[in-house]
């Protein structure tokens, strides 16, 4: 009814606090306007209170850790404990007669005495046929002469990198971690128990005959190679099968959920991660138990560096 002195933005517009105006928000962080950031393999600027992103299509990565655990290429995360080969993911999707390039088969074994599952093996199948051209990447690796798929393989760090020139990539820690990379072109055409790469993650668990299921048990056991292994019937809890090995995981793991990987936090969620970390660690009871809650940690780790939030957690007394 009458006028108030005092500072007002104009409409539409409201002051940062910084003497900015405008500002973007993401991951709860606020930024300036002409500020620019990475998401996934594409930079986003600033622009009067907008994200204003390049369109570029980046490459997919499915993970497969530590005492089965899967994250999918579209970010869905969930555990499955089968002991059997499974398709980890491959290009012949659909009818029976449909071409592909490639198939990737994980080979999993018990690890510990609770029953859970790791990743022993790795085997890649690159050509027309998807079997003429075998590597399996815990023995040695076979080449096929004239073969029209070409691969690569080099040693970065602590991971063996295999590079196939049809847009695969598969890198292993020699331990129980593997990522598959996959370039854009397979966008929505793959499947298996990465999930099908199409940027969805809730129709992530497509079984093998083409159906839609929500429980990560039947999904697991539609993809596994030989029918006679046994199916997974009931989810492992570790932690309530060794009750004393659980305070000294929660302290352990804690570390993914400390300072050290704050500046993470907000850009990938530490809880599924956490979670998984103390799952591994009760499991790991014959031997290996730093080599679990390591992988573990390496895992998150992983995704925080994806997300531009790299982090220094390894130390003389940690992994």
């Amino acid at each position: 009814t009458e006028c108030v002195s005092g500072c007002v933005c104009p409409v539409g517009l409201f002051d940062d606090g910084r003497g900015g105006y405008c500002p973007c928000i993401h991951n709860n962080e606020w930024y300036s306007s002409g500020d620019k950031i990475k998401v996934d393999c594409n930079t986003c600027t600033c622009q009067k209170g907008l994200w204003k992103c390049t369109d570029d299509v980046c490459y997919g990565t499915c993970t497969i850790y530590g005492s089965g655990h899967y994250n999918t290429f579209d970010g869905k995360f969930y555990d499955f404990d089968g002991s059997c080969e499974y398709v980890a993911t491959q290009d012949f999707c659909g009818d029976k007669n449909s071409s592909g390039s490639f198939s990737i088969i994980t080979e999993n074994v018990p690890c510990g005495t609770t029953g859970v599952t790791c990743s022993k093996a790795i085997k890649m199948f690159l050509g027309v046929s998807g079997h003429s051209h075998y590597i399996s990447v815990i023995k040695e690796i076979q080449r096929d002469v004239g073969d029209d798929v070409q691969y690569w393989n080099r040693t970065v760090g602590l991971y063996l990198v295999i590079e196939a020139s049809n847009g695969v990539m598969l890198i292993w820690d020699k331990k129980t971690t593997v990522f598959i990379k996959l370039s854009p072109d397979y966008k929505g055409k793959v499947c298996g128990l990465c999930g099908n790469f199409d940027d969805k993650a809730n129709n992530d668990f497509t079984t093998r005959n083409g159906l839609q299921d929500s429980n990560p048990l039947n999904f697991g056991n539609s993809w596994k190679q030989s029918p006679t292994c046994p199916d997974v019937t009931q989810e492992i809890k570790p932690c309530d099968l060794k009750p004393h090995r659980k305070s000294w995981a929660e302290k352990e793991c804690s570390i993914i959920q400390s300072e050290v990987f704050k500046i993470c936090h907000s850009k990938v969620n530490p809880h599924p991660f956490y979670e998984a970390c103390v799952h591994d660690a009760c499991s790991c009871d014959s031997g290996g138990d730093c080599e679990c809650f390591c992988s573990a940690v390496a895992a998150y780790a992983q995704e925080c560096i994806k997300a531009e939030a790299c982090v220094f957690w390894r130390t003389p007394d940690i992994c």
